[in-house]
């Protein structure tokens, strides 16, 4: 392959030359060897003629030879042109594309490794046509949920980066690819710039990005920290600053398979990637978009160790939605996939504040957060955990029942609180008579309350109608006298 390679290399060069001059994108002709001095010739003259070349020196001509060739091709392919233009530099463009498919076929059948310049000179190539600025973009004033049917952006240089980013991908995947002399070319700096091509607009080239990232994460070991590491940063900028970023859902796709490799027992550093990185994504309204990928590498974590359902729930609630309903929906479908993994220690170590949440759920006035909060009694493994935990569980939710099924509005809600009541009724039939009598004192009192508060008010309107300027004191308010032994002092002006 390599000799049909350098044949058709030099047959251009020839060409090219016999032309008279090549086109803009072909390669310069190399300038002929110096003749030599005539003290050469004669020093060449007076000695005996050298020995033919071994067939080791022969060997090393045909490396140099192949090297020099991809390399001088690689190089040619380093030219960037302008393709806001379509009409622009047309033959160069599409010189440049064939010349790269042809690379990407090269490396795809060669036999022999690449030397270490042949690898320099590729994530130079890599580097120059790749890493890019995007430019600003323009965002209204709508929120994210209202862009999210938006049509994708293409960026019209893709049909020139697609064969650029097969070419990496050949690259990273081959075999013929030292990892040990390619780790000095594709550092740290080579994979930040690659992470930072994440938030591209195009979808089809972050689809790209995220099969190279996790075949660099798989190949390059020593960059795996620091992988991690810009990947929590990227995170931290989304979530506390930006609040946009076009490839979070990429980034987790990846690093769900990355958190099913990671080795049990859990090191320290992955915990704190839980909590600190992936667990704030609940923060952004545009949670969303990848939902289903966070809610994977979440569940991912609680199978490798599963005491950490527990921080799990408690991260939930930290960032539950308050007037979101199209969120608080999203939440309860990811808590359900949690609790289902939740053995029954951590799930009574975080059951109250949970319930609490989940009652006021049940109350809420959007019926689809309210249907959905009442769903979670048909999870058979969850509606065991609140059997065995009823005592405590039924009356902090017994109140928020009882409210849907004497004033929710929709039909829906109310036939699925009534099966639901019927659950407890089935389970404890005693427990739930004592949540009623219990319910019925706190509504009495409740009513009582708001009696005296409404005559308390009937009484200060009639007060102020009549003009008195007195404060009235009820019967039912009223203020303990000073002890007879306190002396009255009037307040001193400073």
């Amino acid at each position: 392959m390599w000799k049909q390679f350098i044949g058709k290399l030099s047959w251009k060069a020839m060409k090219s030359s016999s032309g008279g001059g090549g086109g803009a994108g072909s390669p310069p002709a190399k300038p002929p060897p110096p003749l030599p001095s005539p003290r050469e010739n004669g020093a060449a003259a007076g000695k005996p003629s050298a020995s033919p070349p071994s067939p080791l020196a022969g060997a090393g001509a045909e490396v140099r030879s192949r090297e020099d060739a991809f390399v001088q091709k690689v190089n040619i392919c380093c030219a960037v042109y302008d393709f806001s233009d379509r009409g622009k530099d047309s033959p160069e463009k599409e010189r440049k594309r064939q010349m790269l498919m042809s690379l990407v076929d090269c490396i795809g059948a060669a036999e022999e490794p690449l030397t270490e310049t042949m690898i320099a000179a590729c994530v130079r190539m890599f580097a120059a046509n790749l890493f890019r600025v995007f430019p600003p973009k323009v965002r209204s004033g709508t929120t994210a949920s209202e862009t999210e049917e938006d049509e994708p952006f293409f960026d019209p240089s893709w049909y020139h980066l697609q064969v650029v980013y097969e070419f990496l991908l050949r690259f990273v995947t081959s075999p013929l690819v030292d990892a040990k002399v390619a780790r000095k070319y594709v550092d740290s700096s080579f994979v930040s710039k690659l992470l930072d091509l994440f938030d591209s607009d195009d979808p089809r080239e972050r689809d790209c990005l995220k099969t190279i990232l996790h075949r660099i994460y798989g190949k390059f070991m020593g960059n795996r920290p620091f992988i991690r590491k810009a990947v929590s940063n990227i995170f931290y900028r989304f979530v506390f600053e930006t609040d946009h970023h076009n490839g979070i859902a990429e980034l987790l796709e990846v690093f769900g398979s990355v958190i099913s490799g990671f080795a049990k027992p859990l090191k320290e550093e992955h915990k704190l990637f839980l909590w600190k990185a992936l667990i704030p994504l609940h923060k952004p309204k545009s949670v969303g978009v990848y939902l289903p990928q966070l809610t994977y590498c979440i569940t991912q974590f609680i199978e490798k160790e599963p005491k950490l359902a527990g921080t799990v729930i408690r991260g939930l609630l930290k960032y539950w939605p308050v007037t979101n309903s199209q969120k608080e929906m999203m939440f309860l479908g990811e808590l359900e996939e949690v609790l289902e993994l939740t053995d029954m220690a951590e799930f009574q170590k975080c059951m109250v504040p949970l319930f609490r949440r989940i009652a006021s759920c049940l109350n809420s006035s959007h019926f689809q957060v309210a249907e959905r909060a009442l769903f979670l009694w048909n999870n058979e493994h969850l509606f065991d955990m609140i059997s065995q935990n009823r005592q405590v569980i039924l009356p902090i939710i017994y109140p928020a029942l009882e409210r849907n099924t004497r004033w929710h509005w929709n039909q829906s809600v109310l036939n699925v609180t009534m099966n639901v009541r019927k659950m407890f009724h089935d389970m404890d039939e005693r427990l739930l008579l004592a949540c009623q009598n219990n319910f019925e004192e706190e509504e009495e009192k409740r009513a009582a309350t708001e009696e005296r508060r409404k005559l308390m008010w009937e009484q200060l309107e009639r007060s102020a109608a009549r003009g008195y300027h007195q404060p009235v004191i009820t019967a039912d308010v009223s203020f303990p006298p000073p002890p007879s032994s306190a002396r009255l002092v009037a307040p001193t002006v400073t």
